[in-house]
């Protein structure tokens, strides 16, 4: 049995150098607790997240790629985390890879940098401990080693550095830049003992420097690059002192420089301000060197909270730096960017913004100054709480802490085989952090946030369209009739929460400019578009948004959980609760809005509920330890009459702590619930049996996990294996295992570890609705939400 991770969302950690494209042509990335691997050129014209690696305990600030000796393509990472330690690994195996931990920070740990010599690979470490630590391992180092010590330390006192680099001058010894919380560059060099020693501060910048680069030119001259709050850029020239060259004072901006002289090894070099380069408007994060190798041309790209990058360029007529090309976020109601890299080549450059997203534009083969977005792949940047496949398995639905609901679904090319999933489609954008949803039908679903508030949605025009421009999906009734009608997408008012519908009409009759900048922000206004490649992100903000069809009011406290029959007509919802009246589940009508029923019988949060497949029983799960079963037992009256059948107490219960999850299998004759205490618990209705309170239903399989808590699980849609079930279970460590159940026991297939897994919680696991296939879709507090092709 053979399974496939087919796709993997998350966004970058938002911290500064929090992501680096290497010569491999691979780009890597800090996402929650482990580091991704994306190759953007994937099949041609798409892009895949390749591989996670769970290697530290804690937030990633920083990753590098380090270039070995020989210039080859990179295989060595080098990574910064909040559990104060710096990994360094190699993933010439990708399966297996080999690290080594360097501990010693007492504190997160907010930059690092890494530059291989004839002597070894020398790190540079920068924490909020206010230290810095410098190591050095040897060539020939040995993995089984594990741990090495750091060699030297550097006392900041109260400071704190935000980068450091390295560069080696001429095979005279290795300099190092750093910046702290002043608006200084220090510069240190390494001395006869191979320690490093300050020399040198360089005053220009009015802020915190906040990102440093080194180039080589062809000469032999370095050139480092600084960028600051402050908006500006500043380019510095190291280069080889020639004594029958006298020094003088430059003078940049009515700024007098003047040029210095240091030593290093047994060489002399001058130190100078070249340019100053001002064009942002805008704290200025990070500045990337790349050297196109074909035409010796030197590149700059800055990246700032201003929404914009910028590509500079060195003029040689007029002896100037010039703005070359400008990108950047059209609208939205995001911050700026981060950190911003080149490819190897030059041609393409990808930014990481505030949100976590990514940016990707490529160099226009005809025109070197028109600069297309290419197509990327993002996620959520906070904890996923909830997902959800729609009917008929096209698409998948995620609801995140990071107040957003995002639709991912595959994108099917012409004359390719391959498929690959993208987020299509941003329905929510809340300000609230959202907790669960529950889909109604291919095109409505409902959600809820840390609110009182159910707020149901409907698909627009616009997103049909592009829908099927995208999967080439056919037979879709209710997509032809939501095409038909007059509501093409949705847009943000002001200082609101709900989705304002756009009509055909508005499109056609603009709103008045004045009444335009007072309802609504004029960058988040709808505009319709025919999509041929999934979406940007600046087009997922601004254009993907569902219309807010009704609010449900009834319950005291924030939602907590939702759940709805398999043919839409029927939700369930239920809230944060510590007495058995706000511990209630509510049953509405999907139709009318109107409440069909409350239903009493935990005294807690009630954490999961589902349907039976064929509707007539809801399955409950509670804080309080109990399981609840309720029967739809139509009435003259009304044809939804759910009245309570089965529960469990303390007498004849299996769990111990909080059941976290439940599941049907899809022929109703089992269900099984989930606890903190490990155990899983399969149901099944005995003929014979009639307790009390567990009325005809009895355990007749465990598995127990006594080390694990088990926070999700999930049955399949149809047989596995003739007539055995598949089951899926998640662990709050992150883990996922996969089990054939037939009927009596169940016997484990798969484990699946924190790399391919996820690293922290899982919250939700959910089986594709699919005839021939197992598709498995999981999502974490890691901010992951990946998906599985499972397969004999």
């Amino acid at each position: 049995m053979k399974i496939n991770n087919v796709y993997t969302s998350i966004a970058v950690n938002r911290t500064p150098s929090s992501l680096d494209w290497g010569t491999n042509n691979l780009i890597c990335y800090a996402a929650s607790n482990a580091i991704a691997i994306l190759n953007p050129n994937f099949d041609g014209d798409s892009c895949k997240l390749l591989k996670t690696y769970a290697i530290h305990s804690n937030r990633v600030n920083t990753v590098k790629w380090i270039k070995n000796i020989k210039n080859d393509e990179e295989y060595e990472i080098i990574s910064g985390s909040d559990d104060n330690t710096c990994v360094y690994f190699n993933i010439q195996d990708e399966n297996n890879p080999k690290r080594l931990i360097l501990k010693g920070h007492t504190d997160g740990i907010t930059s690092i940098d890494g530059i291989w010599t004839n002597e070894g690979l020398t790190i540079v470490t920068a924490s909020a401990d206010s230290s810095i630590r410098l190591w050095r391992i040897p060539s020939d180092f040995d993995w089984s080693q594990q741990t090495i010590e750091s060699f030297q330390q550097i006392d900041l006192k109260t400071g704190i550095c935000f980068d450091a680099k390295f560069v080696e001058l001429q095979n005279a010894g290795i300099l190092l830049a750093l910046t702290t919380d002043d608006d200084k560059i220090k510069f240190y060099k390494e001395n006869i003992s191979k320690c490093f020693e300050k020399f040198e501060e360089l005053i220009g910048h009015e802020d915190w420097v906040r990102g440093l680069d080194f180039v080589k030119e062809e000469n032999g001259d370095v050139l480092l690059a600084s960028s600051s709050q402050d908006s500006f850029i500043r380019l510095w020239r190291i280069s080889p002192f020639n004594q029958n060259v006298q020094l003088k004072s430059k003078e940049i901006d009515s700024i007098q420089i003047e040029e210095r002289i240091f030593t290093l090894g047994s060489k002399k070099f001058v130190l100078s301000l070249e340019s100053v380069l001002q064009g942002h408007e805008n704290w200025v994060y990070s500045v990337h060197w790349n050297k196109n190798n074909e035409s010796k041309t030197l590149q700059l790209l800055s990246s700032s909270m201003d929404r914009t990058m910028i590509i500079w360029s060195f003029d040689k007529e007029l002896d100037v730096w010039n703005e070359k090309v400008r990108v950047g976020e059209v609208g939205g109601n995001t911050l700026g960017f981060y950190g911003g890299k080149f490819s190897s080549n030059g041609k393409s450059i990808i930014g990481h913004g505030f949100q976590g997203s990514l940016h990707l534009w490529h160099q226009n083969k005809d025109n070197d100054r028109l600069w297309e977005p290419g197509v990327i792949q993002s996620g959520h940047f906070r904890e996923v709480r909830d997902i959800a496949w729609e009917p008929k398995g096209e698409f998948l639905l995620s609801t995140s802490m990071d107040q957003t609901t995002r639709l991912h679904s595959y994108w099917r090319r012409n004359n390719r085989e391959t498929l690959t999933y993208h987020e299509i489609a941003r329905p929510q954008v809340h300000g609230y952090d959202m907790q669960c949803l529950a889909i109604l039908s291919r095109y409505r679903f409902a959600s809820a946030a840390e609110e009182k508030i159910t707020r149901t949605f409907r698909a627009p025009a616009n997103f049909v369209e592009n829908l099927k421009n995208l999967t080439k999906i056919e037979n879709d009734e209710e997509g032809d009739e939501i095409a038909k009608s007059n509501q093409k997408g949705a847009s943000i008012p002001s200082l609101g929460l709900s989705n304002k519908i756009v009509y055909e009409e508005d499109l056609l009759n603009p709103v008045h400019e004045e009444k335009k900048f007072k309802d609504e922000y004029p960058e988040n206004y709808f505009v319709p578009i025919s999509m041929a490649v999934p979406p940007t992100e600046e087009y997922l903000i601004q254009n993907t948004l569902w219309p807010e069809m009704q609010k449900l009011y009834a319950h005291g406290y924030e939602l907590f959980s939702l759940a709805a029959n398999k043919e839409g007509t029927i939700l369930a919802s239920a809230c944060k609760a510590t007495t058995v009246e706000h511990a209630e589940i509510i049953l509405w009508n999907t139709s009318t809005w109107k409440i069909y029923q409350r239903l009493r019988s935990h005294k807690l949060t009630v954490t999961q509920m589902k349907f039976s497949s064929d509707g007539n029983r809801l399955l409950s799960v509670s804080r309080d330890r109990r399981w609840s079963l309720f029967e739809n037992m139509p009435n003259e009256e009304n044809s939804v009459n759910f009245s309570l059948v089965a529960t469990t107490d303390k007498n004849n219960g299996v769990h111990e702590r909080i059941i976290w999850c439940c599941d049907w299998t899809h022929d109703d004759k089992f269900f099984a619930t989930a606890s903190r205490d490990g155990k899983v618990a399969v149901w099944k209705k005995d003929e014979v049996k009639d307790d009390s309170s567990l009325g005809q239903y009895s355990c007749g399989t465990q598995i127990s996990l006594p080390s694990e808590s088990i926070t999700a699980l999930c049955f399949a849609r149809h047989h596995f294996r003739e007539s055995n079930y598949l089951l899926a279970i998640g662990f709050e460590s992150g883990y996922i295992q996969l089990y054939n159940f037939n009927g009596n026991s169940c016997e484990l297939l798969i484990f699946l570890n924190q790399s391919d897994a996820h690293h922290l919680c899982v919250n939700k696991l959910e089986f594709r609705n699919s005839k021939n296939e197992f598709h498995l879709a999981s999502c974490g507090n890691d901010n992951l939400v990946r998906i599985y092709d499972i397969n004999e």
